[in-house]
């Protein structure tokens, strides 16, 4: 599910994105520490992120212009400043897009939707690749990327990180991938499951990605 991350200090313009986000199917986090801005985007690693000019403690083109010192999350500019000026000092500072208040919900959504669309063709992804944050995962090469690296997954690997990676952000119980792997005829008992989540928790690692499988003692994993 794609993250987006609300940065607005009105609470009620903040929820009621958020609800819009939700029913249009998206993950919506609302940023609550503003004397923290970057480190909170840098943490929850959004996917894209709406932005509001006038937030405390610091100015959202400052913000955004900090951002990119470290990071392409997308972002887009919502706010009640309307000029020209304003708009161009946005995309020079590197917004992907600007959209003012009051703003018609359906064309906010459809300037989310145009602006994925176009990180997905960046990206060059296509019908076999799939997006895990700043890693593609190649299922008809059977691989994970980033920039220039490739790592090679076993076929239980890829298994269970496609099954991981469709409940994002949700427990999966051990019951269930050892069913997904039988259903791919491939019989793996519990010990050998064990062995392939860590694995493919090393070779995340090397990439990166220290902590992306997190185990939920009697409950399962999740990817996060």
């Amino acid at each position: 599910m794609v993250k987006i991350m609300i940065i607005e200090d009105d609470e009620s313009i903040s929820n009621e994105l958020k609800e819009l986000l939700q029913n249009s199917g998206y993950e919506a986090i609302i940023l609550k520490d503003f004397n923290n801005s970057l480190n909170e985007i840098l943490k929850v690693s959004p996917d894209l992120i709406l932005l509001d000019i006038n937030i405390p403690f610091i100015n959202g083109e400052l913000l955004l212009q900090s951002l990119r010192r470290s990071s392409n999350i997308p972002v887009i500019m919502v706010t009640s400043k309307n000029s020209e000026t304003d708009e161009a000092s946005s995309i020079s500072y590197g917004a992907d897009d600007y959209i003012t208040k009051p703003y018609n919900p359906n064309i906010l959504l459809l300037r989310i939707g145009a602006v994925l669309k176009r990180m997905n063709a960046n990206y060059g992804i296509n019908s076999n690749e799939l997006v895990y944050k700043d890693l593609i995962f190649d299922t008809q090469k059977g691989v994970i990327k980033k920039d220039n690296i490739e790592i090679v997954l076993t076929k239980n690997e890829m298994i269970i990180f496609s099954y991981l990676l469709s409940h994002i952000n949700k427990i999966v119980t051990r019951d269930e991938l050892m069913t997904t792997l039988w259903d791919n005829t491939e019989y793996v008992n519990d010990n050998a499951l064990t062995v392939n989540i860590s694995r493919l928790r090393n070779k995340l690692k090397e990439i990166g990605y220290v902590d992306a499988i997190d185990t939920r003692k009697g409950q399962g994993y999740i990817l996060s």
